[in-house]
């Protein structure tokens, strides 16, 4: 696994934050050296494709999403459409993504309150994205960073949450905790992209339970927690 890194304890609290710092620009400066134009894994071609995508994904791949996806838009090319559209069908369009019953009437239901409140189209704002039917701050975070580069904030999914964890950017289990660990050491520039990089560095080397520890760039910077 290689040798894991440690802090030398006669540090003082001054110095011992001026060196995480550090070594989070070295982080950062890595990620973007190996994974200079991260993007998006779901297929969109706009904001309310992205939308209705990242409900999909829920307890879902990004792969399974993609495939249900063409044949979803093509139907329900407008928010209108899915407004409209007879929940059975919807249903059974996007059942292979799982909880397909609750997905539907989410998209249904988003897509009604878009259409009687934005004219069919989503909104550029957090405060109004997290109060539509089936968005949360995630979702609502993956469409304003990806759509429309408005950084509202930092996903965090499994693998962003994974790795933070094993980087010690953080402590915490849950989502939203470990999204105010990070934005706390972020720059506000790089919240949209560091996402994006992290689930590429946990999908090519930093697996759930083989790590590549050996093969990643961030091995001399990484304290390898929970790491066996």
């Amino acid at each position: 696994m290689g040798r894991k890194r440690t802090i030398a304890t006669s540090s003082t609290p001054e110095e011992v934050a001026k060196a995480e710092k550090s070594r989070v620009r070295k982080l950062l400066r890595r990620l973007k050296k190996e994974y200079p134009a991260p993007e998006c894994a779901l297929l969109h071609d706009n904001p309310l494709q992205l939308l209705v995508a990242t409900i999909l994904s829920a307890q879902c791949t990004d792969k399974r999403v993609n495939i249900v996806t063409p044949s979803l838009f093509q139907r329900y090319s407008t928010a209108e459409a899915f407004a409209e559209a007879e929940l059975t069908d919807l249903e059974e369009a996007v059942k292979t993504t799982g909880f397909y019953r609750n997905k539907a009437k989410n998209i249904k239901a988003c897509c009604q309150q878009l259409v009687e409140h934005y004219q069919g189209e989503v909104p550029k704002s957090l405060e109004k994205l997290v109060v539509l039917p089936g968005i949360g701050r995630k979702t609502a975070n993956v469409v304003l960073g990806v759509a429309f580069g408005i950084p509202s904030g930092v996903v965090v999914d499994t693998h962003v949450g994974r790795l933070s964890r094993r980087l010690g950017l953080t402590s915490q289990q849950d989502a939203v905790k470990i999204e105010r660990d990070l934005i706390e050491i972020l720059p506000k520039k790089e919240w949209i992209d560091f996402s994006h990089r992290l689930i590429d560095h946990g999908r090519k080397i930093c697996g759930a339970r083989k790590p590549k520890c050996d093969a990643c760039v961030l091995l001399d910077l990484c304290p390898q927690v929970g790491v066996k």
